[in-house]
């Protein structure tokens, strides 16, 4: 990817915190989650690591409201938004991608971008013009008026991150995003997103399958296992930890 000028498209680039506290679901009788407590610093790209049905995406849900816990609570910057709307938590300033790409196939790129930003209270003006200086951060602007059904897979979750970016967010949360993409798209993609905290003033958390993409962008990485926290550190600590290679990165990925 071509270096573009950085442009920061969010004045929340204050030392807040995505905070979970002891939050654990069950789901009729069955604990997805037990008892994590985790902490995201605002500007750090901050990994969250897992075999198959470790209770990652739960977990992602909880923090943004598509699946309520059973016990504990979650914070942004210092205020208590458990249990809000994903609505309500999107014009805070939290937003995220999904396993499936979930585009408006029948709209250009960038009207795709801009719904999102209209979504936090831009007018189409401003929300055409954040819209477009993404698409240039991204060096994706040459497709800016293609219509979204018309992509190849490895697009489609460009999209889906500009379309994150686009609520000009506090914390953008990404769902595996290197998901069925060549080593060359994830090069592309490991750039991309170890730029977001600089450019955007934004935290990331980062749930990947692809441990190429996490010890390459991580600063720090949480590792669950059964719904429970096994390990937390940076990548070399994480990569020699015992308990996360006989869990995790022994194991074949999704």
């Amino acid at each position: 990817m071509t270096a573009s000028a950085p442009i920061v498209i969010t004045e929340n680039a204050s030392s807040d915190k995505l905070e979970v506290f002891d939050v654990s679901v069950d789901f009729e009788g069955l604990r997805a989650i037990d008892d994590v407590t985790l902490s995201i610093n605002n500007r750090e790209v901050f990994g969250l690591i897992g075999p198959n049905g470790a209770g990652k995406t739960t977990l992602v849900n909880v923090l943004t409201g598509f699946q309520k816990p059973t016990t504990g609570r979650v914070l942004l910057g210092g205020r208590d938004v458990t249990g809000w709307t994903p609505h309500k938590l999107g014009r805070n300033g939290l937003s995220r991608t999904f396993q499936a790409v979930r585009l408006f196939r029948d709209l250009p790129v960038v009207e795709n971008l801009e719904i999102a930003a209209i979504g936090t209270g831009l007018g189409r003006r401003e929300a055409s013009k954040r819209s477009i200086e993404i698409l240039k951060w991204m060096d994706f602007e040459h497709k800016a008026f293609d219509q979204a059904d018309t992509l190849p897979y490895g697009e489609e979750r460009r999209v889906g991150i500009g379309r994150a970016l686009a609520m000009a967010p506090r914390f953008v949360l990404l769902d595996e995003p290197a998901a069925g993409l060549s080593d060359a798209e994830c090069d592309d993609l490991m750039s991309i997103i170890s730029k977001i905290p600089s450019n955007f003033g934004c935290g990331v958390l980062l749930i990947e399958h692809n441990m190429r993409v996490i010890m390459g962008v991580c600063e720090r990485i949480h590792v669950i296992d059964s719904g429970k926290t096994i390990a937390q550190g940076s990548p070399s600590e994480i990569q020699n930890n015992p308990d996360v290679i006989r869990a995790y990165l022994g194991s074949k990925t999704e």
